[in-house]
């Protein structure tokens, strides 16, 4: 039985998390916040990082009840994310196995993602669509590898959401793609979009663009002004909000189900942070039904950023051989999922 610490701080959110065997024996986490129509900066990011981190080692701990010596190997993200904020959770973990003598591995950040909703579903081998602020991809695994099928050619599905919810000034506690999904519960007015699938790609720019000018029509005063002019514009911010839900979604739905056609599939299963949206959820649980298969997807309490999610693949990574020296304990701001070997699954 191995027992394993993760550290999480790739992008806002710090979290330390501690698997013992599979079982969550704490899971803490604390984000950094910042104003209505401002993102997060890597320098402020990594000073809350620093800020928080020694006292959510010490909570987890106590949320588990273990001392240190009860911990079999110290596990940190490795990449993709912010490189400041990276630092923090590399160096942090780097003094933890240098000072409690306990071995040290890097863990790729959307592996994190893919193995804890595993876990926690039971979802044995299915497709997985990986959303966050960050990363945008459909993986299916094979020969020891997650395959990327398709991915974002441009931004991240939920980079493009808090982009529209800064443009909108919408809070970003506890975060803009939760409060852009509450506001487009009051809507059911769809305004046409650009919709935006290459083969197994998708492109969220053109529509982040597009809809940002129909929020602030004056923000661009060449650019489409005869339309404008032509035009009266009335729509109100919780049907920019649905519009925008209902195409983005149609289009990670659509690349979903080719991958599930080409790897005769039965199961998809929704990770990363945009994963809690209950809308993304429930369009991706009709299509499943309707080809006979099924969804697995999370709550926040894993969808989003967590340390539990590193100690968990850290610890099938130690449990399966993998071994990294201290030298190696630096992080990469690109770090692509199907870069890992997967030493832990043989089927």
């Amino acid at each position: 039985m191995v027992c394993a610490l993760g550290i999480e701080g790739s992008a806002n959110k710090i979290g330390i998390g501690i698997i013992k065997d599979g079982k969550v024996l704490a899971n803490v986490r604390r984000t950094y916040i910042t104003p209505p129509g401002e993102g997060f900066l890597p320098k402020e990011t990594a000073k809350h990082h620093r800020e928080a981190i020694l006292g959510l080692v010490k909570a987890s701990l106590k949320e588990a009840q273990l001392e240190p010596a009860d911990l079999d190997v110290i596990c940190y993200t490795k990449g993709p994310g912010m490189a400041p904020p990276l630092l923090v959770g590399a160096i942090v973990a780097r003094t933890l196995s240098l000072l409690w003598e306990k071995p040290l591995l890097g863990v790729n950040h959307c592996i994190g993602h893919i193995e804890m909703g595993r876990l926690i579903t039971g979802a044995q081998n299915p497709i997985v669509l990986y959303v966050s602020g960050g990363n945008t991809q459909v993986i299916a695994y094979s020969n020891q590898r997650y395959r990327i099928f398709g991915e974002t050619i441009d931004i991240a599905v939920g980079n493009c959401l808090d982009r529209f919810a800064r443009i909108i000034k919408l809070s970003n506690d506890p975060s803009p793609g939760y409060n852009i999904e509450q506001l487009a519960k009051q809507s059911s007015r769809y305004i046409k979009l650009p919709y935006v699938v290459k083969g197994m790609d998708v492109s969220f720019s053109g529509i982040l663009s597009y809809i940002e000018d129909l929020a602030e029509p004056g923000r661009r005063q060449n650019k489409r002004k005869k339309q404008q002019e032509a035009e009266v514009i009335d729509y109100s911010q919780a049907d920019l909000c649905y519009s925008l839900q209902e195409t983005i979604f149609a289009m990670l739905v659509e690349i979903t189900e080719r991958a599930m056609a080409h790897c005769d599939s039965n199961e998809v299963l929704i990770v990363g942070g945009v994963g809690c949206n209950e809308r993304l959820q429930e369009m991706m649980r009709i299509m499943c039904e309707e080809r006979g298969g099924k969804l697995f997807a999370t709550d926040e309490r894993y969808c989003i950023d967590n340390g539990l999610m590193i100690a968990h693949a850290g610890a099938e990574m130690f449990r399966s051989g993998t071994r990294m020296p201290l030298e190696e304990a630096f992080v990469t701001q690109r770090f692509r999922t199907d870069e890992v070997l997967v030493s832990w699954r043989e089927d």
